[in-house]
């Protein structure tokens, strides 16, 4: 038996998914039977999984979900450069690489070295109030500044590299990676990326006589949304809990110096086919409705 080209792999599954952390149980012995060193799995969120990333304990962590999973998985890997393999247990499944049922034949393919590295784009994004940081974040999809509880616009004063670009008044405005371009920005009316860029795209929601087109920038460039509202407002962050932010907040987004690695199998050009497909399923299951 050759030597697996990855020695100690971490399993992070759905804790909302049982059927996912069974999974991950099988996956580990798997891998063990196979020549791999150390695994270890469980609920993605288990601290004793978070610690060993970030001690650089592993080689490669391989998330069972949907694309929820892969995102949280690319905010805990990002910042240590950790690749990601996904194993679809979720609906869409458009980020991952495996779907459930052929994991025993693709794992094989990776532990013989038989796969490529895909480098993703991140976001930084951090809050400002009063000239004081009220945090910072890396995201995988996008940055979302928009109105809060209330059914009413907000006015969005936009600028890029430090020079006015225009108000938005608007339910919102997108700050989104190329991998963001086929989520929320996507439904806003924005272009589709492909995941290879690096570029920073910005796609207002429900602009109300206002700039409401999308606009591609460079990874070079520097965005800053200072928020001006009377009622609330929110940061919303690859889908997370929202964030309130205050009239006079801003918020700043740029490249992150982090890059998130999927772990591919398929050729080059499975982006569009995976893309084409899940529109097409779409299309037909809102037709069949």
């Amino acid at each position: 038996m050759s030597t697996p080209s990855f020695q100690s792999i971490a399993i992070g599954a759905h804790p909302k998914l049982p059927l996912a952390i069974q999974e991950a149980a099988k996956i580990a012995a798997f891998l063990k039977s196979h020549g791999v060193q150390h695994t270890i799995h469980g609920p993605m969120n288990a601290q004793e999984l978070a610690t060993g990333v970030q001690k650089r304990e592993f080689d490669l962590w391989i998330a069972l979900g949907g694309d929820g999973t892969m995102l949280r998985s690319g905010h805990l890997c990002g910042p240590y450069g950790l690749p990601i393999l996904g194993i679809n247990m979720g609906n869409i499944g458009f980020l991952t690489g495996i779907q459930r049922q052929e994991w025993p034949d693709m794992l094989l393919k990776v532990l013989d070295g038989d796969y490529w590295l895909e480098p993703r784009m991140m976001l930084k994004t951090e809050q400002f109030r009063n000239g004081h940081s009220l945090g910072h974040w890396h995201v995988l999809n996008e940055a979302m500044v928009g109105r809060g509880y209330h059914m009413r616009p907000v006015r969005l004063v936009t600028s890029v590299d430090g020079h006015y670009l225009t108000t938005y008044v608007a339910d919102g405005l997108i700050a989104a990676t190329p991998t963001g371009s086929t989520a929320y920005a996507l439904a806003a009316g924005g272009p589709i990326l492909p995941p290879d860029l690096r570029n920073i795209l910005l796609v207002p929601v429900a602009a109300h006589l206002s700039f409401d087109r999308p606009i591609v920038l460079a990874e070079g460039s520097f965005v800053r949304i200072t928020v001006h509202t009377d009622h609330t407002a929110s940061l919303s962050l690859d889908g997370q809990t929202p964030i309130d932010l205050e009239n006079g907040d801003h918020v700043e987004v740029r490249a992150s110096e982090y890059t998130v690695q999927f772990v591919r199998l398929q050729d080059l050009g499975y982006f569009y086919r995976n893309l084409t497909s899940h529109m097409n399923r779409n299309f037909f299951s809102g037709a069949e409705a």
